[in-house]
């Protein structure tokens, strides 16, 4: 087990890196900030030449590749960091200078146990990407086919699994402290955080969700995933088809190529909607650099190493939620956040509507360029602290996903209204799942489950029921030793050798006694 000093020195040395970038001032002035964090960011920061504009991703760039991708899950998470470093945090890139092909190419042949020669007919020494996990480099096959070969950075399981054991035992010291920390739960965040980096650093995993993806899709027009070439892919490499086409961020050579910017936009957002709302399982890394346009129109997707999964049960409120907003029907909304208990009971259904319709009402009807989906979460995590709303870890893939998929629509074209192009979609589907055929056919087989539970049920009462929410149960949290708690154990042992003392001194008392006697 890592140290405690270890830990120590490690969120020392990473606060002041983040103190170089001014990243520290906003934890000291914000006023839920426990005074235990607020000394040591003020240790953190001793001494430092702070620049008048934090400059939050970049602090995270410079911390490291596990950094990167708390930063970018941090930045959909406002009530933790606060607005300013959300949006400041949007623009963290993941990329860092590649690895040299030396270290990649015995790499390759380490984990496949063969020559390169025996795999490709040839592969570009200089990489076509260069992340903070992986690194990608063009090649032929031996039989000729054009692919993509991603391979991990030599060493990355190991370093991530040191930066993570410090922000778990760092997150445990922190929810420990109560207060505003105990609701937004960073223990929980954190092991999320942990489940999602660990699939990334298995590219046998990500192949399987490249597959997966692409089987749900199949039937979707103009949305593509590269095939996967199982043969030359294990746990630190993957291959994959080559794409051909220009990253959907670039607008002009989209534009000179003839495409349609708002038709790509409005099949971005359907297509996200989709795996979102209708499968439940989506692809939660789109950034501009995953996201391809071929010429014939096609959206092709690479990088599936963040997925997310949503239940059905969560998926039919989700749906609800996202309408209720569009049409203002803010009551359902609220009744939907108790159903799920989300909010607690002790709230009222009433206030929590009239919260919702401030939120709610200044996004109707506007472009995105005035008022965005992004805003209106920001808005949405500000009225969860009035209400005692706890963090919900499994929603925070898709609501990354959907600042990513408003920002790239956005790009291509400034005066989309994601609220017009969502609200037919989720509209039919809603009917589709909550019609009066669906409710039938619903029940139906609800009942005849329940019927073949029965003998199951009564042979063992005390099965537990899935908890409401369509939350996924919690994975078992690390065991992390509190520094306050060793420390109060050590100040016991004075004590305890004094009564031991004593203790032996009564008995020798009596011994003389009895000598003497």
């Amino acid at each position: 087990m890592t140290a405690a000093s270890t830990h120590i020195f490690r969120l020392l040395r990473w606060g002041r890196t983040l103190a170089r970038h001014g990243a520290l001032r906003g934890i000291e002035k914000d006023p839920n900030t426990p005074p235990q964090v607020r000394r040591l960011t003020r240790i953190a920061r001793f001494a430092a030449a702070q620049p008048r504009v934090p400059d939050y991703a970049g602090a995270f760039q410079d911390i490291g590749p596990a950094a990167i991708k708390l930063g970018q899950t941090l930045a959909t998470r406002p009530d933790i960091v606060g607005d300013e470093a959300a949006t400041n945090l949007l623009l963290l890139q993941d990329s860092l200078p590649p690895v040299p092909y030396a270290a990649i190419k015995a790499e390759i042949e380490r984990s496949f146990a063969k020559p390169l020669s025996a795999l490709f007919a040839s592969i570009e020494e200089e990489p076509v990407g260069a992340a903070s996990i992986a690194q990608v480099h063009r090649a032929v096959t031996t039989e000729g086919r054009t692919v993509a070969v991603k391979v991990l950075r030599p060493g990355i399981r190991e370093k991530f699994a040191e930066d993570i054991q410090t922000y778990e035992w760092a997150a445990a010291h922190l929810e420990a402290l109560g207060g505003e920390a105990t609701r937004l739960r960073p223990r929980l965040v954190i092991a999320n955080f942990k489940r999602w980096t660990l699939r990334e650093l298995d590219l046998r995993r990500e192949a399987a969700s490249a597959s997966e993806l692409a089987e749900k899709m199949a039937t979707t027009e103009g949305y593509r995933v590269p095939g996967i070439d199982w043969d030359r892919t294990n746990g630190r490499v993957m291959t994959i088809d080559w794409i051909d086409g220009i990253k959907i961020s670039e607008t002009d050579a989209l534009r000179a190529a003839g495409h349609d910017l708002n038709a790509l936009a409005q099949h971005l957002v359907l297509t996200f909607l989709k795996q979102a709302i209708s499968m439940g399982y989506f692809h939660a890394d789109m950034h501009q650099g995953n996201l391809f346009v071929e010429p014939d129109g096609t959206i092709a997707a690479i990088d599936f190493g963040i997925m997310g999964r949503i239940d059905r049960r969560a998926r039919l409120w989700l749906a609800e939620i996202l309408y209720g907003l569009t049409t203002g029907n803010y009551r359902r909304v609220a009744e939907i956040h108790f159903e799920a208990q989300y909010v607690p009971s002790y709230h009222s259904v009433d206030e929590f509507a009239t919260a919702l319709r401030a939120v709610g009402e200044p996004t109707r009807g506007r472009p995105v360029s005035e008022l965005s989906v992004g805003q209106m979460l920001d808005s949405l995590f500000a009225i969860t602290r009035e209400f005692d709303m706890q963090t919900q870890p499994h929603l925070l893939l898709l609501q990354k996903t959907m600042v990513m998929v408003e920002g790239l629509a956005t790009q291509l074209n400034p005066q989309i209204n994601m609220w017009d192009v969502a609200s037919p979609y989720v509209r039919e589907w809603i009917r589709d799942e909550l019609g009066p055929e669906a409710a039938i056919a619903d029940r139906l087989r609800k009942d005849a489950e329940t019927l073949l539970r029965l003998p199951d049920l009564v042979r063992r009462m005390e099965e537990k029921y899935p908890p409401k929410g369509g939350a996924p149960e919690p994975p078992p949290l690390p065991q992390v030793d509190l520094i306050w708690d060793r420390r109060k154990a050590q100040r016991r042992w004075p004590g305890y050798l004094i009564a031991a003392l004593a203790g032996g001194g009564v008995v020798w008392g009596v011994q003389a006694l009895n000598l003497l006697g």
